[in-house]
């Protein structure tokens, strides 16, 4: 499998923010994020080819116990299943990060500890005239309620990236649809996440994301990585 990097830091995002953690991360994207933060992953996806065991023996010189398995989009590669669970199996902490747009071949609870979910809402779609036809594809990729839903069965965080109020409105509009085709959509796991990549940016939003995400009873989910590092790989 394509990994592009495996380090241990701290988690700067969601319910696990700040818990000591060792990144995996996967090369390979089915999806093309026009603000994406991780382009080497999606956009020009580089990487090294290792195997499972490789992997994890590189996980576990690492010392915390906590892992992230990231991307891109994990859940592309066949392999994360059996690495998942090994990693599990040695004792790990397991979160998958993924768009919730594929499904792993075996049941999501059997795999991981926890998935952070993080939806694509339409302002993530690149322009129509980008290469690769890569609008239409993100566009007819990034919305697969019936994913989410199955998804949602395993301990979650739903997790949306708001730029604008008219993200706000579509992440709500959103909620109330997976509710309406059956789904337990629990506030307590909503996190509101402001898009950017300094810290003025991400300030400015979260001023008027907060209030707004108290309202509804989510949670506010700041990008402390890039107020504890900034915007650099390998944190």
């Amino acid at each position: 499998m394509r990994i592009s990097e495996i380090y241990a830091s701290l988690q700067g995002e969601g319910r696990y923010a700040g818990t000591p953690s060792t990144f995996v991360r996967t090369s390979g994207c089915n999806l093309r994020c026009t603000w994406c933060d991780t382009p080497f992953t999606s956009w020009e996806p580089t990487g090294t080819e290792r195997t499972v065991a490789d992997v994890r023996a590189a996980v576990a010189a690492l010392a915390p116990r906590h892992a992230v398995v990231t991307g891109g989009e994990p859940l592309l590669l066949p392999e994360v299943p059996e690495l998942c669970r090994q990693l599990r199996a040695a004792g790990m902490h397991v979160t998958i990060e993924t768009a919730g747009s594929l499904l792993p071949a075996a049941a999501p609870a059997a795999i991981a500890d926890f998935l952070s979910i993080s939806p694509k809402l339409a302002s993530s779609t690149p322009p129509a005239a980008t290469a690769g036809s890569w609008s239409a594809r993100h566009e007819a990729a990034r919305r697969r309620d019936d994913v989410l839903i199955a998804l949602m069965q395993a301990p979650h965080q739903l997790k949306f990236v708001i730029g604008s109020p008219a993200d706000l409105a579509e992440a709500c509009s959103w909620l109330d649809d997976l509710a309406g085709k059956g789904a337990t959509v629990d506030p307590d796991a909503v996190f509101l996440m402001p898009e950017g990549r300094d810290p003025a940016r991400l300030a400015a939003t979260a001023a008027w994301l907060e209030p707004e995400a108290q309202r509804r009873g989510f949670h506010l989910a700041p990008r402390h990585h890039i107020a504890w590092f900034g915007d650099t790989r390998g944190t």
